[in-house]
């Protein structure tokens, strides 16, 4: 009997999970007026891909090659918005004379430059990004998100361990 559950139980509640919190980051934009800066935006795209990928695994429910495969996709996308959700965290910590500028809107940075320079100009975070607004047991939503993002990343590396019970 296996210890940790069927691999495609843990894809989907990968893809639950990520979805929730896609749901609950609109809520908090419709609902309670919570606009997303750059960076969150940007965390919105890699959670929703992780979400993909959790969900395509779950469909497929593949063997120990597509595990392995799917463990680095996760990996590597939850990596990638653990990192984006750490540069607003620590832009969010700066001492106020430090934090930069409110910079233009996501949709100017993207339409003046091309993809990767836009791409660098949001990671760089404006005065937007370093504003704390929602807050649940004191920890800011790029808090949460940081957590969140390492929490799946290890849900996707904990397949590679889970055997597939024939």
């Amino acid at each position: 009997m296996n210890l940790l559950p069927r691999r495609r139980l843990l894809y989907i509640l990968g893809f639950l999970i990520a979805t929730g919190l896609m749901g609950f980051a609109l809520y908090l934009q419709h609902a309670l007026g919570e606009d997303p800066c750059p960076l969150c935006i940007f965390q919105r795209i890699f959670m929703i891909v992780l979400g993909v990928i959790f969900l395509l695994a779950a469909l497929h429910n593949p063997r120990d090659l597509g595990t392995r495969i799917y463990a680095v996709l996760l990996s590597l996308t939850a990596a990638t918005g653990a990192a984006i959700a750490a540069r607003q965290v620590w832009l969010q910590h700066l001492p106020p004379d430090q934090v930069p500028a409110c910079g233009p809107g996501l949709s100017y940075i993207l339409q003046a430059h091309p993809f990767l320079k836009a791409l660098e100009v949001v990671l760089k975070g404006s005065g937007e990004c370093a504003a704390v607004g929602w807050t649940f047991l004191t920890l800011s939503i790029p808090q949460w998100t940081l957590m969140w993002f390492i929490a799946l990343g290890l849900i996707g590396v904990v397949q590679i361990y889970n055997r597939r019970s024939s």
